[in-house]
């Protein structure tokens, strides 16, 4: 769990600073959303996050030792509530990590390419209430995503299924967005989708254009995880170890 925890860190401060490495303001005016491009490493970071989560279920089933753990504790909503409480918390210090350091970087890095107060962008601060509701929020999308691929795997408990499944929803389903044709549609698929709507939280710019606003595509998000872990806590109790 330790190495699954510190490779997400790595590589969501890795890809944020790569693309703030790439991405150029050449003038006042350019539209770029400064904190968002900083935080960009959560879109692949919260893949490892998520295979985090199945494996802390799936891999008790692998070995057999989920029969163990539910003679110790016969009250199996309680497992998953413990479970649930343990990630949560081991993914709030790694994604508070991994955001803080993302921020960071893009404060030193972005005014090089031309993210400067000249062209309307003040450094990276959380003093600031966009840029401070975009990093909690940052956050608070990891443990959702953590708690998406927990739910998951209980119910499945097979960690490949698991993973196909919890990783089809958090990229598949931009990619079906994008094939369809109709704006009004598109638009409405970019208000159910766990990883668009989740990530609009990070926006600080442009927030009329938005499909879902941040706090409530973030809200949208907190529905999926519920729902997956009420399948799984609902599938744990009725079925035998």
């Amino acid at each position: 769990m330790g190495r699954l925890l510190l490779l997400a860190v790595v590589l969501t401060v890795a890809v944020g600073c790569g693309t703030a490495k790439a991405v150029k303001c050449p003038d006042a005016g350019c539209g770029q959303d400064a904190v968002k491009l900083a935080l960009t490493g959560v879109t692949v970071g919260q893949a490892v996050i998520a295979v985090l989560a199945v494996l802390a279920v799936s891999g008790e089933y692998g070995t057999g030792m989920i029969r163990t753990t539910l003679t110790a504790v016969p009250n199996r909503l309680t497992v998953l509530t413990a479970k649930a409480t343990v990630l949560t918390t081991v993914v709030l210090a790694s994604g508070t990590a991994a955001v803080l350091a993302s921020l960071l970087v893009g404060r030193y890095i972005l005014p090089g390419n031309g993210f400067t107060e000249a062209h309307g962008y003040a450094p990276l601060s959380l003093a600031d209430g966009s840029t401070l509701r975009a990093a909690v929020g940052s956050v608070l999308y990891l443990v959702l995503i953590a708690l998406i691929g927990l739910g998951l795997a209980t119910a499945v408990r097979e960690a490949a299924t698991a993973i196909g499944i919890v990783l089809g929803l958090l990229y598949l389903f931009p990619v079906v967005t994008q094939v369809v044709d109709d704006p009004e549609w598109q638009r409405h698929l970019q208000q159910i989708s766990p990883m668009s709507a989740g990530l609009a939280v990070q926006a600080t710019v442009h927030l009329h254009e938005l499909p879902i606003g941040p706090w409530a595509g973030l809200g949208v998000l907190a529905t999926w995880a519920a729902a997956a872990l009420l399948v799984g806590s609902l599938l744990l109790h009725r079925r035998d170890a």
